[in-house]
């Protein structure tokens, strides 16, 4: 039986202004194998979260499966060897769950022949997900600004090549941070000058990236709809985004929900940045590491073997 390779990339969603409607891949990977098998479901999974994710149905990766089984009509196999690679930390802010999502919906639409186009993958995978900032850029690659058709309430979405000449520094702490949490903690209602505060930074936020403007990015990133919230959940987070820029990064923000923190940098400058930040994350009191990463134009891709 044919076994089908996924290659999905991580991912940073919101970039402090763009909540819930901006995100971006990076180049740091998942794999998942899938293969039908005539005698049941078995997982292995290395890397991240190998010690406590599910094996069994209630994995993620499985449960996306299933969920094209059940739109398309294809009967699945008596079972699955599913083989997970997972390099994305999980709980951090960085698009675990997304990846997994996205891997699982495009492994089983390939079983499927391709029954599901992209606008259909993305749709149960917003419905899996609870938005779409992380699994667009998944799926597709590049920046991706997501909206809903006001009359039908579609997820439509714009895709654009993310450019050189930038890269990505990310402090990942050891703690995790369950997106469910970060969620709690917003308020239910925001005032119109907050609301106007982000609009005018999403927007700089846009043209900052796509013509180049990067020093306009420390503004750009500047957020009052969900960061000051979650500063609560995670100790230093002002501190490390102050010492970021100042050390040369162009910007700083929460990576997702966190607790991960995202500079934009150049390439030069990466390195005593990510230092710097995790210099300061531990004075308080929080252990981090930094990793430098790229970004993603091209999102999932399939190999068959």
């Amino acid at each position: 039986m044919k076994k089908i390779k996924v290659k999905i990339p991580a991912t940073t969603g919101n970039l402090g202004s763009g909540f819930d409607v901006v995100g971006a891949a990076l180049k740091l990977y998942n794999t998942i194998e899938v293969q039908p098998d005539n005698k049941k479901l078995v997982i292995d999974i290395k890397g991240e979260g190998e010690n406590n994710l599910p094996r069994d149905r209630r994995n993620i990766v499985y449960q996306a499966m299933e969920k094209v089984f059940r739109k398309t009509g294809c009967p699945p196999a008596t079972g699955y060897r599913i083989r997970l690679i997972n390099n994305i930390p999980v709980a951090r802010g960085l698009g675990s769950s997304a990846s997994a999502i996205i891997g699982g919906l495009v492994c089983a639409n390939k079983l499927c022949g391709d029954k599901l186009s992209k606008d259909e993958i993305i749709k149960i995978a917003t419905e899996l997900e609870g938005h779409p900032d992380n699994v667009i850029p998944a799926l597709l690659g590049g920046l991706c600004i997501s909206y809903k058709q006001k009359d039908t309430g579609k997820i439509r979405y714009v895709r654009l090549d993310l450019p050189t000449g930038l890269v990505a520094v990310l402090c990942i702490p050891e703690f995790e941070l369950s997106t469910e949490k970060a969620r709690k903690i917003l308020p239910k209602k925001i005032s119109m000058s907050d609301a106007v505060f982000n609009c005018s930074r999403v927007a700089l936020l846009i043209n900052a990236l796509t013509k180049k403007k990067y020093e306009l990015l420390s503004v750009a990133m500047e957020d009052k709809l969900h960061q000051p919230y979650r500063a609560k959940l995670i100790g230093g987070m002002d501190d490390v985004f102050r010492t970021a820029v100042e050390s040369g990064a162009f910007g700083a923000a929460l990576s997702g929900a966190g607790p991960a923190i995202l500079a934009f940098v150049s390439p030069g400058k990466a390195k005593r940045v990510g230092q710097e930040m995790v210099r300061v994350w531990r004075k308080n009191r929080v252990s981090s590491k930094y990793a430098i990463l790229g970004f993603d134009n091209v999102g999932a891709q399939i190999s068959k073997n």
